[in-house]
């Protein structure tokens, strides 16, 4: 029962029902700790230059970049957390430490951010001397480090798609890029024009980018742990989708998230028309929602619309012998409201936001009194 199990296969000991619950491979962490090593060498180098210049631009680039090492050190950290197996309560293993790893690198970024705001300002109103040329040797020197932090970065991930956790790494490492740049302009104009509050006027642009990047990735990272939709996954179209298949009457209790940033999430409870297949119309559904939408771990719970009242024929078989759930929850009011009463009368209104009734086909066999005079019943 569940996801991946189509009928009549017989499951061996340790069959996934293809739920991917276990070690991720996601990065390769050969690139990260090269890419961290070159940070924590350019690093010191730097703060010793700034220093010694009296430069906040290099100093702002020397504190991100710690940030920087920071971060990929927690991405080798949630790395080894993350492919732990699942055992215990931890059913999904730990996979969410990367998004808090991610929302932890957005928060850094957030927080220098404001730091730097703040000094920026202070030096614009009273401008300290700045040694241009240290400032353009140093800043060139970092373009070339960061250029070659972020393609290690870059080529530390496996798939085609980076995690939430290495996209916070990375974004970390690309802001680092674009402040160098304007610091080597900060510094060409101090030396050719002489104006001082240039070195503060850049660590206000690497500002705003700091802010962009740490938003994003807080907003990210957000989506995940409130248990909303992936983006660019709407769920009533999606449901819309499902309850359009052959034999589905009905769809509802529709459920889609991220698990974590690389593995989407679905869960339903769908009713077919009586007579038939409960199994094959779960098969198909779980096809349709790999290959349309990505998600690859679902939970649908599939039985059989109420019975026609009037039927010709060896009746259906019951909801015990076709119906499925591959993960059953246990709710407040007990085993007697799994069925959520779809077999009783249900009041009039209109009908749920979250159910999804198949539309009506002029060429479909129904009985009088059958499923589509009993929904038309329900509202």
């Amino acid at each position: 029962m569940g996801s991946g199990d189509g009928p009549g296969e017989d499951l061996e000991p340790g069959h996934d029902h293809g739920h991917q619950h276990g070690p991720s491979t996601d990065s390769n962490p050969r690139w990260l700790w090269g890419a961290l090593s070159l940070i924590v060498a350019f690093m010191a180098a730097e703060i010793v230059t700034g220093l010694a210049a009296h430069s906040l631009a290099l100093i702002s680039d020397a504190a991100h970049m710690l940030t920087d090492a920071a971060s990929i050190g927690l991405v080798l950290i949630t790395m080894r957390l993350a492919a732990r197996p699942p055992g215990g309560r931890y059913t999904y293993g730990l996979k969410r430490t990367e998004i808090l790893s991610a929302q932890a690198n957005g928060i850094t970024l957030i927080v220098l951010a404001v730091w730097l705001a703040y000094e920026a300002i202070r030096r614009l109103i009273h401008p300290p001397a700045v040694t241009g040329a240290a400032v353009i040797t140093v800043a060139l020197v970092g373009v070339a480090v960061n250029v070659a932090v972020t393609l290690l970065v870059a080529r530390a991930s496996r798939g085609g798609q980076r995690s939430l956790n290495l996209e916070g790494a990375f974004k970390h490492i690309l802001t680092d890029v674009y402040a160098f740049i304007a610091t080597a302009i900060a510094g060409a104009v101090i030396v050719l024009t002489g104006f001082g509050r240039a070195d503060a006027i850049a660590s206000l642009i690497v500002v705003v980018l700091m802010l962009l990047a740490g938003l994003g990735l807080v907003r990210d990272s957000n989506r995940i742990f409130l248990e909303a939709a992936p983006a660019g996954l709407a769920p009533a179209a999606i449901g819309a989708v499902m309850a359009s298949q052959p034999c589905v009457t009905e769809v509802h209790d529709l459920h889609i998230w991220e698990i974590s940033s690389d593995l989407p999430a679905a869960s339903a409870h769908v009713l077919v028309e009586p007579g038939e297949d409960c199994h094959a119309v779960r098969a198909e559904l779980e096809g349709l929602l790999s290959r349309e939408y990505g998600i690859t771990h679902t939970t649908l719970q599939v039985d059989h619309a109420p019975a026609p009242l009037l039927t010709v024929g060896p009746p259906p078989c019951s909801g015990m012998e076709c119906g499925e759930r591959a993960e059953r929850e246990v709710t407040e009011d007990g085993p007697g409201d799994q069925d959520h009463h779809h077999g009783g009368p249900q009041p009039a209104g209109p009908p749920h936001p979250d159910h999804w009734a198949a539309a009506p086909a002029p060429d479909r066999d129904v009985q009088p009194g059958g499923h589509r005079d009993q929904q038309q019943r329900q509202g």
